[in-house]
């Protein structure tokens, strides 16, 4: 038996309004979490990284392979309403949350499906919570809220429609991200924006190290 709990997936009930959207609050089976949680990648910054960038255990792999599997995508399929065969798949990774993350927004229109599995073991903080909205000018017009607690499915079809953000949380935060995309160029154009990114990162901390030296 594998990780997914995809008989909970297949009988969760689907919102529409204001967009297509479920949650499924036992998607991974308690009896795998203890082990997803040991392999899941070590990440000490914030933001998102793509999986050619991380370093992560067989369970944590495992997952992610279940999750980009031909049974899978097609529950995905019948619960969104969406043919996604002969989509490319992109899968990001998330370990802790900044202030300035979780600000309003519906996903870049690349994205055609969004699904988010939480890898908290609890969560007590008013900030973190992931809320979908009406708009995207109110953080409190909340149609549902979702804690990022670990086993947690949330999945959505990308919308002009798809408002979501957070409530500020500064902190680790494990989240993992399945998109569908409209074509293979997405995945590999958030592989060299991530690895640009680092570089100047580390380009940035090795001259101000330089400078307060010389200070």
């Amino acid at each position: 038996m594998g990780a997914l709990n995809l008989p909970a997936l297949q009988a969760a009930d689907v919102a529409t309004i204001p967009f297509r959207y479920l949650i499924v609050p036992e998607f991974i089976r308690p009896e795998a979490r203890a082990a997803i949680n040991a392999d899941f990648p070590k990440i000490e910054r914030p933001g998102s990284f793509p999986l050619s960038e991380l370093t992560y255990g067989p369970a944590f792999r495992d997952l992610i392979a279940e999750l980009r599997s031909a049974g899978a995508r097609d529950l995905f399929c019948e619960k969104l309403d969406i043919r996604l065969d002969g989509r490319p798949t992109m899968v990001t990774v998330r370990g802790q949350c900044r202030e300035r993350d979780g600000s309003i927004h519906t996903d870049a229109v690349s994205k055609l499906v969004t699904v988010l599995i939480y890898m908290n073991s609890r969560w007590e903080h008013d900030g973190g919570r992931l809320r979908l909205l009406r708009s995207a000018t109110d953080i409190d017009d909340v149609v549902a809220e979702v804690p990022p607690l670990e086993g947690t499915l949330l999945a959505f079809r990308r919308c002009d429609r798809s408002f979501h953000g957070h409530k500020p949380f500064v902190g680790p935060r494990r989240v993992i991200q399945l998109n569908w995309v409209t074509g293979r160029g997405v995945a590999w154009r958030e592989v060299l924006r991530h690895r640009f990114s680092a570089l100047l990162k580390r380009h940035l901390a090795s001259r101000n190290s330089e400078q307060h030296r010389a200070a």
